[in-house]
């Protein structure tokens, strides 16, 4: 079986289901309202769990209440907390996120206090097929690179819009939001933005673009995957589980082509039902919704 090990950023989420996002300083209703496990590497290991891959989870949680549900839920989806990193006095990281009819969404997060600055303990991570980060914190997601290139394993980046991109260096594999490559190159054209990083990054390189596909560099040349047409239900999550699934499929010996297809796929499915995790899609539907295509 493929193993995984993501590092990265693990949260709880509020969310409000409401008629349009906010945007003035007023009181809002909300139609509907859970709370659900997040963040981009735990949602990416909790999809590769439940696409029926091995998978490790490693991260920063604090030592309060919201820590212990973020070590609940996780543990719910058979992912163990012994590379999760509690240092005393700290505060965990949480969201509210406000989600419109048309599955948008807009999120405001608090990132922790008093979370462990070192490094050292992750290389204790275990051995793995593909190692897999979110950029959230670069020293962990530079370090969680190291591993990997010391290992001699591919080792993917999911880029969210952040300042210090040091860690981009020594991935594989580097996978942009859309808002993740804008941020680096100043660019609202995804194509042009690849050609603008191409000679300045080592790694295979791609940017998700929602519902517009995937665009990724073979060579020189700029090439592009479209994603799938859906009524989406939420959006929250998405990237993460497509990043989830994409280091799924290159673990198992997939080309990027086919992990990239894997993971658009398994991303629209995800986007149209609701309330996280509990409703990501399993193998056998992301297979049945590609057998039909």
């Amino acid at each position: 079986m493929a193993r995984i090990f993501a590092f990265g950023l693990a949260v709880v989420d509020f969310v409000y289901r409401v008629e349009t996002l906010p945007n003035t300083g007023d009181k809002y209703f909300t139609t509907d309202a859970y709370i659900i496990g997040g963040g981009c590497a735990a949602n990416a290991a909790v999809a590769i769990s439940k696409l029926g891959g091995e998978v490790s989870f490693g991260g920063r949680v604090g030592s309060d209440v919201i820590g212990d549900l973020i070590i609940q839920d996780l543990e719910n989806y058979g992912l163990e907390p012994s590379m999760i990193c509690r240092e005393p006095n700290s505060r965990s990281s949480f969201s509210s996120v406000a989600i419109d009819p048309s599955g948008e969404r807009q999120i405001i997060n608090f990132r922790g206090e008093n979370l462990i600055e070192e490094t050292d303990w992750i290389w204790d991570a275990p051995d793995a097929d593909v190692y897999l980060t979110d950029i959230i914190w670069p020293k962990g997601a530079q370090t969680t690179m190291e591993v990997a290139k010391k290992r001699d394993k591919p080792g993917i980046i999911d880029v969210e819009p952040l300042q210090d991109y040091t860690c981009l260096k020594d991935a594989s594999h580097v996978a942009f939001s859309y808002q993740g490559l804008y941020s680096l190159t100043q660019s609202r054209d995804p194509v042009n933005g690849l050609k603008m990083i191409k000679d300045k990054l080592p790694g295979w390189l791609c940017v998700t673009n929602g519902e517009k596909g995937v665009y990724f560099l073979d060579g020189n040349k700029v090439e592009h995957i479209p994603g799938h047409t859906i009524q989406p239900q939420e959006t929250l999550g998405a990237g993460d589980v497509w990043h989830g699934a994409f280091a799924l499929k290159l673990a198992e010996g997939g080309s990027e082509i086919q992990a990239m297809e894997f993971a658009n796929a398994t991303a629209a499915l995800k986007c149209q039902t609701t309330k996280g995790r509990e409703n990501y899609p399993t193998r056998q539907e992301v297979e049945t919704f590609i057998g039909k295509m």
